[in-house]
């Protein structure tokens, strides 16, 4: 049993086919019942070699004989099984440094199964940013004073947690675009500090979509697109975006984060069970 003083907070999103994605979830779902009907034509096939006894298994399956169905169990019940069709992107999530690019300071980028998992625990500060208006960038300046607001100084592997409220649009059409985003310069300087992951609770870790995309189409200005992404061929970091509930963290500093990502291999980003232990 867990500590009775040791209290472990969610900061993730859940994978949901109901939610506003940018790209559609799909879950396929196998109940109990037809799992078990399911395993029984699977393995008259499954056991024969060539086509034609796979026939007759299947013959033999559906008029009775070798037969595994849901009353072979009790409570006419065997196993659900799911299967999930969504991006890495999907839900709360991290982004590798290929995700941002082939290269990272002159060298192949990491991919999700490079990560050191040292990187993915450590001491955690919540920053907040819940004052900043939706589509602004949160400045290096900005980040200086909130660090002096909680009498903070960030050290090398801080992960470092940026609240700005956005989770509270979830599930609504809002989620996707009123939130503010981490300028190149304020991610430039905490990278600077030995910080390797960064994380935020909104949809993206640069300002929305749109209003990047419409500074580009109106300056011509290529900086304006996803600059916090493309600082990552720069320096290596990683970035957490999606995260949830840093309100419910107690105070802005003194507990650990674990985030590790789901090892999938040859992938710039992956789902992550994002927690605070305080």
């Amino acid at each position: 049993m867990p500590h009775a003083s040791v209290r472990i907070i969610d900061l993730s999103l859940p994978i949901d086919e109901n939610a506003a994605e940018p790209f559609p979830v799909k879950i396929k779902r196998l109940d109990h019942r037809r799992g078990a009907d399911y395993l029984g034509w699977a393995l008259a096939i499954a056991r024969e070699k060539s086509l034609p006894e796979k026939i007759q298994g299947l013959i033999s399956y559906f008029m009775g004989r070798k037969k595994i169905s849901k009353r072979s169990f009790p409570d006419e019940e065997f196993i659900s099984e799911e299967r999930v069709t969504a991006s890495v992107h999907t839900g709360t999530h991290l982004d590798a440094p290929y995700h941002f690019g082939t290269r990272c300071a002159g060298k192949e980028a990491k991919q999700i199964e490079d990560i050191p998992l040292e990187w993915c625990y450590g001491d955690g500060v919540v920053l907040d940013f819940t004052d900043k208006a939706s589509g602004t960038s949160i400045t290096k300046e900005e980040v200086h004073i909130a660090l002096e607001k909680i009498g903070y100084t960030i050290k090398p592997f801080d992960i470092v947690l940026i609240n700005t409220g956005a989770d509270r649009h979830w599930q609504k059409k809002e989620y996707l675009f009123k939130f503010p985003g981490m300028s190149q310069e304020a991610t430039e300087w905490l990278v600077e500090q030995g910080v390797k992951i960064i994380g935020i609770d909104a949809l993206g870790f640069d300002r929305p979509f749109k209003c990047m995309v419409e500074d580009y189409l109106t300056t011509g200005d290529a900086s304006v697109l996803w600059p916090s992404h493309l600082y990552g061929r720069q320096r290596e970091y990683c970035h957490i975006e999606r995260l949830a509930n840093l309100k419910k963290i107690p105070k802005p500093f003194g507990f650990k984060v674990a985030c590790f990502p789901i090892n999938i291999k040859g992938v710039g980003a992956s789902w992550v069970r994002a927690v605070a232990i305080v």
